[in-house]
């Protein structure tokens, strides 16, 4: 019986896409599923934008609570946040 080799997540490479996700409106009054699955993805804070892999759990759990969360469009101001200018 041989065994079989362990991979490494792929997706996690340098190379991988990634995608901007924004927390956007509060969780209070919402489902505490809602609620788990924001605390699940990193946020911490409202208005809070984190980078995620770009895969298709991922965009499933964003489009479970669209009206909590949204994917955000990568540009140069939002990629240097806090530079010096």
């Amino acid at each position: 019986m041989a065994k079989a080799k362990k991979e490494g997540n792929k997706e996690t490479g340098s190379g991988a896409s990634k995608i901007l996700i924004q927390w956007y409106r509060s969780t209070i009054a919402t489902p505490r599923s809602h609620k788990e699955l924001v605390r699940s993805l990193g946020f911490t804070k409202l208005n809070q934008i984190v980078e995620r892999p770009d895969s298709a759990s991922t965009r499933g759990m964003v489009k479970k609570v669209p009206h909590l969360l949204r994917i955000v469009e990568r540009s140069e101001s939002t990629s240097v946040r806090g530079a010096a200018k």
